[in-house]
């Protein structure tokens, strides 16, 4: 689906595409818990019908079943506490090396 918008700058096209079955899943998992809703949900995000995607979401549930692993981390007197995992970028500075006189009369 491609959209034109008329800017300031002249007109800009914007390509949509919906999100494939996959994502969409993975979207609706981290809403609910239910299988049914977690359909209805990837349904209506891909625009297809339930019937067509109430099957990949109960395989996956079952793929998930199998594989996943819960890790809570206790804290003071067996209080849960949320871990939130942030990627900080580094910023590198590069510094150019002058020689300094002393360096130059000492190789000589």
């Amino acid at each position: 689906m491609n959209e034109d918008w008329i800017t300031k700058y002249g007109p800009r096209r914007v390509r949509r595409e919906p999100p494939t079955l996959e994502e969409a899943i993975f979207a609706a998992v981290g809403i609910t818990d239910d299988p049914e809703q977690q359909a209805e949900i990837a349904a209506s995000l891909m625009g297809l019908p339930l019937d067509a995607v109430l099957p990949e979401v109960k395989k996956h549930a079952r793929v998930n079943a199998r594989t996943s692993t819960t890790r809570v981390i206790a804290g003071e007197q067996g209080a849960q506490r949320a871990v939130v995992v942030e990627r900080r970028t580094v910023r590198k500075f590069t510094v150019e090396k002058r020689a300094s006189p002393l360096a130059r009369s000492s190789s000589r």
